[in-house]
């Protein structure tokens, strides 16, 4: 197992890696696009640490490349762009998380861990939370050994939940993971794809915290 540093700011790139083989990682180092690439795509590697003002290929191309070859594999940007829109474009074009520079080194690490831990629940076939059931491969849902009929975005949106059982998930944290990129703030697209779920899974898994989000149910 590694952790990729994409990173051409020598006194950053030091700071990282020498904080992440503190803490018991392998790292990998790259200080350009191609390069960087190339090592991405090794199987070795398990996330992903993306700056986006890299020489040769832009961070954002590396971005889009890995995610049609490895799509799977966490990728984290680290950048100075801080603006939302930079943050909305880079998780839509499937980053995973987004931290802004100066940053601090505890809240990555924490960050990795939490990918790591994610990773290794995806590398699993199924996810199961109570009577639910999640087939990663077949895509089938079943619910106290009941097959459900799910559309892409429904099966996206329980994935999400059931990754998370017990945590409140926002609103915007749902948008970003599920459909990818900005809504208008007043579009009630979540509300009504948890109803479409709740109506297939059972009102009960589905709980609302009102002004803050949803969460499934554990028991």
């Amino acid at each position: 197992m590694a952790i990729l540093l994409i990173e051409d700011e020598a006194g950053i790139s030091r700071f990282v890696q020498q904080g992440l083989e503190s803490a018991g990682y392998q790292v990998l180092v790259a200080v350009n696009g191609d390069d960087g690439l190339a090592m991405a795509l090794r199987d070795e590697v398990e996330v992903v640490v993306l700056d986006l003002g890299l020489p040769g290929l832009p961070g954002e191309e590396v971005l889009r490349r890995l995610r049609q070859r490895r799509p799977s594999v966490p990728v984290i940007v680290l950048t100075a762009k801080d603006a939302v829109g930079d943050r909305v474009a880079n998780l839509d074009a499937g980053a995973d998380d987004y931290m802004v520079k100066p940053f601090s080194f505890s809240e990555l690490l924490a960050r990795i861990r939490a990918r790591l831990r994610t990773g290794a629940q995806q590398r699993s076939d199924a996810l199961s939370v109570g009577p639910l059931t999640l087939d990663l491969q077949t895509r089938a849902v079943t619910v106290d050994d009941r097959v459900v009929d799910l559309s892409t975005r429904e099966f996206s949106l329980l994935e999400v939940l059931m990754r998370h059982p017990g945590h409140v998930m926002s609103q915007t944290q749902l948008l970003d993971r599920v459909w990818g990129y900005d809504f208008d703030g007043s579009s009630n697209v979540v509300e009504v794809y948890v109803g479409h779920l709740r109506r297939k899974v059972g009102a009960e898994r589905i709980q609302t915290v009102r002004g803050v989000g949803y969460r499934l149910a554990v028991s």
